[in-house]
C-alpha cells in the first residue's frame, strides 16, 4: 500500500508518466496502470485526504478491483487452508485429498492449487532483510524428525535435519 500512495503522488502531484513511476518504484508500468485505473475506478484522487490511511486506501483499491469468478465447484476456504498449511505434516496433498473424499465433484488437484497459489499471491508479505554474503548465519531445523539407517549394524535412529 505504501506504493500505491507514492503512484498517486507521483502521478498526480508531479505529472510523471506510468513508465517514470514504474522505474523510480522498481515495478512494472503496466502494475503502475493497474493501480491508478482502481483508484479513478474508486474515485480516489491526489491529495488524499488527511483521514484515509493506508488501510482505508487498500480497501478502497480493493473494493474498485474486479472480483474473480466464484468456483464453479466445490472449493474450501483459502484461508482455511492457508491456516491447515502451518500444521505440521500438512500438505496441499493431503488437504486436497481430505476435501475431494468429502466432495467428489471437487476441482482436481492441479486446479485446486492454482486457487491457492492465487490466494497466496494476494497476502502481503512484509518481511524483506537485505545481508551481505557472510555476514551472518541462519540455523534452523527442517521439519520433523527423519530415519537413518545404519549400513554396518542395519539399525535404525531418529536424526533432526539441519539446515545452516
Amino acid at each position: 500500500m505504501r506504493k500505491a500512495r507514492e503512484i498517486l503522488r507521483l502521478k498526480h502531484a508531479l505529472g510523471l508518466t506510468n513508465r517514470q513511476i514504474g522505474a523510480s518504484l522498481h515495478m512494472s508500468h503496466v502494475s503502475v496502470g493497474k493501480y491508478l485505473q482502481r483508484a479513478s475506478e474508486a474515485g480516489v484522487g491526489w491529495p488524499l485526504a488527511q483521514e484515509i490511511d493506508d488501510g482505508i486506501l487498500w480497501d478502497l483499491l480493493r473494493a474498485a478491483q474486479p472480483q474473480p469468478e466464484a468456483a464453479k465447484r466445490w472449493l474450501p476456504s483459502m484461508a482455511h487452508v492457508h491456516r491447515e498449511l502451518r500444521r505440521p505434516g500438512v500438505t496441499l496433498q493431503l488437504l486436497w485429498e481430505e476435501g475431494r473424499r468429502e466432495h467428489p465433484d471437487g476441482y482436481a488437484y492441479t486446479q485446486f492449487c492454482e486457487y491457492y497459489r492465487r490466494f497466496r499471491g494476494q497476502l502481503e508479505l512484509s518481511l524483506r532483510q537485505t545481508y551481505q554474503a557472510g555476514e551472518k548465519l541462519f540455523v534452523d531445523w527442517a521439519g520433523q524428525t527423519i530415519s537413518v539407517w545404519d549400513a554396518q549394524t542395519g539399525q535404525s535412529r531418529e536424526v533432526h535435519l539441519f539446515v545452516g
